[in-house]
């Protein structure tokens, strides 16, 4: 079923409104421009649309002028994710706005005078086909833990198993539809009086707990045994530990549906009158009837929204839009507080500010110190307590030895991926299970990788003029940086590029050995420089300036030490064997001939290797907006060529090929 002009292939109309947000709020008017409205000032006709905020105070303007001139009514509010924090809260993230709104012709689906859009698209059978992509659309949230608002913290732990949940709403929400404290307070005494001797824990909702608006319940209304939530704590995680769950009208509520509760209902919200909540309040019994938990949600999170994704400045789909949540809750989460960063270049300063800064201050420090939080990994020896920064493995088009800006950077809380020696947290992602959807985005993300032939750095290099095959084997090794920490930490015996490739002459007498220098110590920016003699006697083509994507698609394998040169090659399904303990072997698809740590024990498949390395643990940045983004949009952006800007600085690029044998003058 249509709920915009675009989706019902008419011209967009005019949308006349008496509500200041719909003017100052960007985000809003360009969702709804996209969903073929144009905001409009002026007296409508009888052919118009008047826009309203669902039941706000100023509603009631909208209505009456709609009213008096003949012309009919569309409500407008957040979908049911909307946000990091309440669009009421201070700073630049709550400014960003909602991820969706409900665009409906009909009513208000807290209204249950009339029926709205989602309670249309259920009765009619509209949600029958999307049951099962409704059932995995749960498990995704849940997994996830994203709900409406996403301040909440992951270590935060609710109260113990047990108690009966009452949810708590803000004094004056439109849903309640007038209730106040006494309806709140006769709910809560039918809490006590069903569950009698059990601990009550009241749920303040999130704009009560920041001090944005008054809630209805106090500490006074508490009995010994009782508590009053108020903390950042994951909705789900609450729900999960509730025996028992009695609402007004909260999303709340709902969300105890779609976690397997039955929620006790004292309001007249959409979800209720469904078979799925014991009632107080009666609807006629023509309205509504039986509809499963995968109804609901196929209505209210699939086909009613207007989702929009804020990078593309598009609309998009549900999924769509929890990917890009995800992007931003996952670095809001980690960077709520703030940090102190030590061993930072002054160069990529600017980048982390950006990648870091949506919490508090980020702030930097040349000296070491218990107070550091956050740190380049090269340094995190020095403040072992810090969180560990690095390249992602998607970084840029071009090489940060020549101070290039990343797209994309991993904060790791227990290691770092290039270190074998202790665990990360790359190896706990890639030794869990795939969460729901996983493993299809990770398939999809390495097909458009493929497509637009994209690697780490990216380089514009030619590309490879090799000789012809003569029914040789063709095997490529990469050379690698020999100070890299990669090999200082996870080489094995061959701890060199030259005993690397004589190593794999010596395995390979009648291979055709092609031999890659790396990019920066062709550029000799560092060092790993194989003699001419040496590389005639070894190698039997030197790939220099290469594509190494166009090299991987004429080889028959790889061999390495550390280099992500061998995890690109298994992107592309390139045998690889190692030498060293790179962060992709170990786990069943590689062949592995140096030390591997014990506890790599998981046997993950090529997809799972792909999420936990591309999705869950790096960050990444748009560098067109500026949003944190998920890794589809990065590869993207690498595919058309749009990368952030190079710093101020870019001029001592230049200088460092001039003083590259001079690196302590540049090098921090």
């Amino acid at each position: 079923m249509p709920t915009d002009n675009k989706a019902a292939g008419t011209d967009p109309r005019r949308l006349f409104v008496f509500n200041g947000g719909f003017w100052t709020q960007p985000r809003l008017r360009r969702i709804l421009q996209l969903s073929g409205w144009d905001i409009a000032a002026g007296l409508p006709s009888r052919e118009d649309v008047v826009g309203i905020w669902g039941a706000s105070p100023t509603a009631w303007r909208g209505r009456a002028i709609a009213q008096r001139r003949g012309a009919s009514l569309l409500t407008v509010e957040d979908a049911f994710l909307r946000s990091i924090l309440p669009g009421r809260a201070s700073g630049h993230v709550a400014r960003r706005g909602p991820i969706g709104l409900l665009i409906d012709p009909l009513g208000l689906h807290f209204d249950p005078e009339t029926p709205s859009l989602i309670e249309t698209l259920i009765s009619s059978g509209a949600t029958a086909a999307l049951r099962d992509q409704a059932g995995r659309g749960i498990e995704r949230l849940r997994a996830l833990d994203l709900s409406k608002y996403n301040a909440h913290r992951p270590d935060s732990a609710p109260p113990k198993p047990g108690y009966v949940l009452v949810i708590d709403q803000t004094s004056g929400d439109a849903s309640l539809r007038g209730a106040g404290r006494a309806e709140f307070l006769a709910m809560l005494a039918a809490a006590r009086d069903e569950n009698p001797g059990r601990r009550i824990v009241i749920r303040s909702h999130p704009e009560t707990a920041r001090g944005l608006r008054a809630g209805h319940f106090t500490e006074q209304d508490l009995r010994p045994g009782d508590a009053l939530c108020d903390a950042d704590i994951s909705p789900w995680r609450l729900l999960e530990n509730a025996d028992a769950v009695y609402a007004i009208s909260s999303q709340l509520g709902y969300e105890a549906i779609l976690a397997g509760h039955r929620p006790r209902i004292f309001g007249t919200p959409f979800y209720l009158g469904w078979g799925l909540s014991a009632d107080e309040t009666a609807l006629p019994p023509d309205r509504r009837g039986r509809a499963s938990k995968e109804d609901l949600f196929a209505a209210s999170h699939l086909l009613a929204p207007s989702w929009y994704d804020p990078c593309r400045d598009q609309l998009t789909d549900f999924d769509g839009a929890v990917d890009q949540l995800e992007a931003e809750v996952k670095a809001w989460r980690q960077d709520r507080d703030g940090y102190l960063a030590y061993g930072m270049r002054l160069w990529k300063r600017g980048a982390i500010s950006r990648f870091f800064g949506d919490g508090r201050a980020l702030r930097f420090t040349d000296t070491p110190s218990d107070q550091v939080t956050l740190a380049w990994a090269g340094k995190a020896g020095e403040v072992p307590q810090a969180i560990r920064v690095e390249d992602g493995f998607l970084r840029s088009r071009g090489l940060g030895a020549a101070l290039t800006p990343p797209l994309s950077l991993i904060a790791d809380d227990l290691g770092i991926y290039y270190d074998p020696t202790r665990e990360s947290r790359l190896e706990r992602l890639i030794a869990a299970p795939l969460p729901p959807r996983g493993g299809r985005r990770a398939t999809d993300l390495l097909a458009q990788i493929r497509k637009a032939g994209l690697s780490k750095y990216n380089l514009s290099a030619a590309p490879p003029d090799l000789p012809a095959r003569d029914g040789k084997r063709r095997i490529l090794v990469p050379g690698q940086v020999e100070d890299d920490a990669s090999i200082r930490l996870g080489a094995g015996v061959e701890r060199t590029n030259l005993q690397l490739l004589a190593r794999v002459r010596q395995d390979n007498p009648d291979a055709f050995l092609i031999y890659k220098p790396h990019p920066d110590v062709e550029a000799g920016l560092r060092p790993g420089a194989i003699a001419a003699a040496d590389l005639q006697d070894l190698a039997d083509h030197v790939a220099r300036a290469s594509e190494p994507i166009a090299l991987l698609d004429q080889v028959d394998e790889v061999w390495t030490i550390t280099s992500t040169l061998g995890f690109e090659a298994l992107l592309r399904d390139v045998p690889v064997t190692v030498l060293g303990a790179p962060f992709y072997a170990g786990w069943g698809l590689t062949r592995d001939l140096g030390p591997m740590p014990a506890r790599r024990r998981a046997r993950p498949d090529l997809a799972a290797l792909t999420h936990a390395c591309l999705i869950a643990y790096p960050r990444y940045r748009d560098p067109k907006t500026g949003l944190p983004c998920p890794a589809e949009l990065a590869v993207q952006r690498l595919a058309e060529g749009i990368t952030p800007r190079p710093p101020a600085l870019r001029l001592l690029a230049k200088l460092q090929g001039a003083l590259a044998g001079h690196a302590w003058l540049w090098r921090r």
